[in-house]
């Protein structure tokens, strides 16, 4: 294809979206994602086996070399992300897009966009080059250009750093819980005063650190053995809040094959279990606190380890990482219903906790813990870090209203329909976002 040919072959988003065959999927960040409803793990399963399919016949994507598309296997949908090759997308991702729904409808599946949705957490900072390398470490990440950086596993939020208007030196109402395996915990707050950062309180568990502006994350476990169950048969998990073990693959057919007999595992014992696959790896993921409360997580690991050990594969233990989000609040009832709306979540129904969960376990949690009424200042100044939610384009408006009925306010909304800045009833801000439209509004 000559230069002319693809320029004539780049799209928008929002050409994407209304090429013929694309309406099961939205552009949603940067790429292109459906998701398809299913009854049960195994079904999910085959549809990632015909997906694979689809991409080896095709040749494109190409999969072993990092290129291809994502699929995140769930006990009740698959969620299929085509990323967006540059600048533009082009037609190669049109026609897979129309091959995978189709594949997924002869299966009698069918696809809802509704709780699709994609978080970043944006810092803002007068100088972000000298936080970057913190940030790096501590959330594990790599840099991209010369204002984010991006999960290796391209599995949680990115981070993203903006110009600050001016100093706001106060402690954020926002935090970060980063959470890794026990001996990359200890190593990364060993490396924090290095980094430019500074550990604020160490305890037995976990370790409060800061950036050199003082935005904090809580780094843990430390302590030894904390992250793992006892017995061989699960030593490729690791307990990071969530159960987790990741399989590096040797190709798009081992991971199919990893992924058909996990799926039946799962099936089989009545739990639920998150299978992501990427090129290169898959990770198999309880979801946050589900191995302590439900029955028979432990065995479904054990069992699963046996099933990837047939295959030949063995699990690299410094991989699982998770990430969430804490809220300070004064009225955690209100805050924490304003945060359900804006992010599309449910609230945990276990009495004494606070947390917000994705009702398919596609993006991070959210909690909310106790701030001083007294704390006057720090409660009237503006946060340095926010959250952006980008949702479909055809949802964006009832989102908003949902955030507002909730209690929230519009901070800003000079932008819209490309986002609006919402505030939680104590000042807390999300911006709920969009992407199509914007490469004809601002040219990006």
């Amino acid at each position: 294809m000559d230069a002319r040919d693809e320029s004539r072959s780049a799209l928008t988003a929002r050409e994407f979206q209304v090429a013929d065959g694309t309406g099961d999927w939205r552009v949603i960040g940067r790429d292109a994602l459906a998701w398809f409803v299913t009854p049960s793990h195994a079904a999910g399963s085959e549809l990632l086996r015909r997906i694979a399919g689809v991409v080896t016949t095709r040749g494109a994507p190409d999969h072993e070399a990092g290129t291809g598309p994502e699929v995140d296997l769930r006990a009740r949908g698959v969620r299929v992300r085509l990323p967006r090759p540059g600048a533009r997308f082009t037609e190669r991702e049109v026609e897979l897009a129309r091959a995978f729904s189709a594949t997924a409808a002869a299966l009698g599946l069918s696809a809802d966009p509704t709780g699709l949705q994609v978080l970043q957490i944006g810092v803002d900072a007068q100088d972000a080059s000298a936080l970057m390398p913190f940030w790096e470490r501590v959330l594990g990440y790599e840099r991209v250009g010369d204002a984010v950086l991006r999960d290796p596993g391209r599995r949680l939020a990115p981070l993203w750093f903006q110009e600050q208007d001016a100093p706001r030196p106060l402690r954020n109402r926002l935090h970060l819980d980063a959470v890794t395996t026990q001996p990359v915990a200890q190593a990364t707050v060993t490396a924090v005063p290095e980094l430019g950062g500074r550990v604020r309180r160490r305890h037995d568990y976990y370790a409060t650190v800061a950036d050199a502006d003082g935005n904090e994350a809580d780094v843990l476990p430390l302590q030894e053995a904390a992250d793992r169950w006892q017995g061989a048969e699960t030593e490729d998990w690791r307990l990071v809040f969530a159960a987790m073990a990741c399989y590096p693959t040797g190709g798009i057919e081992q991971a199919v094959n990893l992924v058909d007999r996990v799926a039946a595992l799962a099936d089989d014992a009545g739990l639920a279990l998150g299978i992501d696959v990427r090129p290169g790896c898959v990770t198999l993921d309880t979801g946050k606190d589900l191995w302590e409360i439900e029955d028979g997580y432990e065995v479904l690991a054990a069992q699963s380890q046996a099933a990837a050990r047939g295959l030949g594969l063995r699990s690299d233990v410094t991989l699982p990482r998770f990430l969430q989000v804490g809220i300070d609040a004064v009225d955690i009832p209100a805050v924490r219903r304003f945060w359900a709306a804006a992010l599309g979540y449910v609230e945990d129904p276990r009495e004494g906790l606070t947390d917000l969960v994705h009702p398919h376990q596609l993006t991070m949690p959210f909690f909310l813990q106790g701030l001083d009424p007294d704390d006057h200042e720090r409660r009237a100044q503006r946060n340095r870090i926010h959250v952006d939610v980008f949702v479909p384009d055809d949802q964006a408006r009832a989102r908003v209203d949902s955030a507002l009925a909730a209690g929230g306010s519009i901070t800003h909304d000079s932008e819209a329909p490309a986002w609006w800045t919402v505030a939680d009833p104590e000042g807390n801000e999300v911006c709920i976002a969009v992407s199509p439209g914007r490469e004809e509004t601002w040219g990006e």
